[in-house]
């Protein structure tokens, strides 16, 4: 049973327009509650992140570091032979074709994931 037959004496009976603003009143709050919550766990888990997402940005600046002293470790090899425009040619041709064989790759993944 919902509402008693016979209202009490010391209640009385409040109006709809009043009962229905008390309502949409607290579901804001309920919502302004539930958006601060989920704020707060964004906040939260992005603090988290903030150390291990640093360390991968300086672990690939190292990993350009080492690319790039390999590339010029195969320039200053090749120099030996060729001549150092010929070798920062074919060093370029090396690296370049190792990129645009990830690059195809990467993309064909991708084709296949979506």
């Amino acid at each position: 049973m919902l509402k008693p037959v016979d209202p009490s004496p010391g209640e009385p009976e409040r109006p709809v327009g009043e009962l229905v603003s008390e309502l949409i009143d607290e579901g804001k709050a309920y919502a302004r509650a539930e958006f601060a919550l989920y704020k707060a766990i964004a906040a939260a888990k992005a603090k988290a992140l903030a150390i291990p997402a640093g360390l991968f940005g300086a672990a690939f600046i190292f990993a350009l570091a080492a690319i790039t002293a390999l590339a010029v470790g195969v320039v200053l090899g090749l120099t030996k032979f060729i001549g150092p425009l010929a070798a920062g040619f074919i060093g370029l041709l090396i690296f370049a074709a190792i990129a645009g064989l990830l690059g195809w790759y990467a993309a064909e993944r991708l084709k296949r994931e979506l």
